[in-house]
């Protein structure tokens, strides 16, 4: 009967020292585009005293198969950049050009469908988005 009593006290303790519980919690900021064919989601992902923030979408240079691919921003410093580059964009013409280490956002103009912007990783992947959708992406960073 003790060394049950013994078993009971010490098994929290023993249990404690082998699990080590990570609380991750996922927000998304901003769907674009949640269902369809080319989803675009910013998510804000935040791990015990860390936050980051990935925009998650599919690689459009394949076109059989789903590619997810996350552009991973660390903080919200980087975060704001890619707002500042889209927000100098906006304003800007056909061609221009926002250059970053891990990615470039270059605008188009095409005459029926607006303004739209070309979204391409350092790796190759790559995605598009017409303007109202970066609009949404500017507020979402803007207000936080």
């Amino acid at each position: 009967m003790k060394k049950l009593i013994l078993l009971a006290l010490f098994l929290p303790c023993m249990a404690k020292a082998q699990f080590t519980i990570v609380n991750t919690s996922t927000l998304n900021l901003v769907e674009l585009r949640s269902g369809g064919d080319w989803p675009i989601n910013l998510q804000r992902v935040i791990k015990e005293s860390d936050t980051t923030y990935m925009l998650q979408f599919r690689d459009q240079q394949s076109t059989r198969d789903v590619i997810m691919t996350t552009l991973r921003f660390k903080d919200t410093k980087q975060l704001r950049f890619f707002e500042q580059g889209l927000s100098a964009l906006k304003k800007g013409s056909t061609g221009d050009i926002a250059k970053y280490k891990d990615y470039t956002i270059k605008r188009v103009d095409v005459k029926k469908e607006g303004v739209q912007y070309i979204l391409i990783c350092d790796e190759g992947q790559t995605t598009n988005f017409k303007q109202p959708e970066a609009d949404q992406m500017i507020a979402a960073i803007a207000h936080m």
